[in-house]
C-alpha cells in the first residue's frame, strides 16, 4: 500500500489556503469609487502588495522535503486525471524527474489546484492509501 508523507488534515488545510489565494485577482482598478462598504468587499478579493497569503503558501510548500513536494505534485496529477492511484510510486518519480523550479510556483499556476488536490486525495483514500 502506498503512503502519503503527510496526513489528510494537512492536505485539507493546504487546499483551503490554495483556494483563498486562487480566489484573489490582481488589482486592476486604482480607485473603486462608489460606496465605501462595497469597496471593502472588492478589496478582499484582490491581491495587493504586501498580501502575505501567496508568500505564506509558497514558503510552506518550499519548506517541505523533496518527498513531500513530489507527493504533492503526484496527488495533483492523480486528481487531474493524469495518473491513477495504482501508479503512485511512478507518478512521484516522474514528479521528481520533471522538477524544474519552485513546486509552489507550478501549483499556484494551475487552475483549480485545490479541487484537483482534493480529488487526488479522495482517489488515494479509495485506493487504500495509509
Amino acid at each position: 500500500m502506498p503512503a502519503l508523507p503527510f496526513d489528510d488534515a494537512e492536505i485539507e488545510e493546504l487546499v483551503l489556503r490554495f483556494n483563498a489565494v486562487m480566489a484573489k485577482e490582481g488589482m486592476d482598478v486604482d480607485d473603486l469609487g462608489g460606496n465605501a462598504t462595497d469597496d471593502e468587499v472588492a478589496e478582499t478579493l484582490q491581491e495587493t502588495p504586501g498580501d502575505l497569503s501567496r508568500d505564506e503558501i509558497t514558503q510552506e510548500i518550499e519548506s517541505m522535503n523533496d518527498e513531500q513536494k513530489d507527493a504533492l505534485v503526484a496527488l495533483f496529477w492523480i486528481g487531474r486525471g493524469d495518473a491513477e492511484p495504482q501508479e503512485w510510486e511512478a507518478t512521484k518519480a516522474l514528479a521528481r524527474q520533471q522538477h524544474d523550479g519552485l513546486v509552489s510556483r507550478y501549483l499556484l499556476g494551475q487552475p483549480e489546484v485545490g479541487e484537483f488536490l482534493t480529488e487526488g486525495l479522495e482517489k488515494m483514500l479509495e485506493y487504500g492509501v495509509d
